[in-house]
């Protein structure tokens, strides 16, 4: 199992989409929520995904086209 640190940011179009569960039921993706900071709005969230790396790389591109910003942190 891989395991992905990212932060998906969302706008206010996408923020009330289950972008979380679906990324568990459909890419059979595990998530660690590390920190969120949501609002009507929009919001971020850190997280921690686990899964088949392919699973995760299809997840993650699957946000990405729904309209979330996935970022990974610098690596130091």
């Amino acid at each position: 199992m891989a395991k992905r640190r990212v932060t998906l940011t969302f706008n206010e179009e996408v923020v009330t989409q289950p972008i979380i569960y679906n990324l568990g039921q459909q890419f059979k993706v595990a998530t660690n929520i590390l920190q969120a900071n949501v609002t009507e709005d929009g919001g971020w969230i850190e997280a921690e995904l686990e899964g088949e790396t392919q699973n995760i790389e299809d997840g993650i591109a699957w946000a990405i086209s729904r309209g979330v910003r996935v970022d990974e942190p610098a690596v130091t």
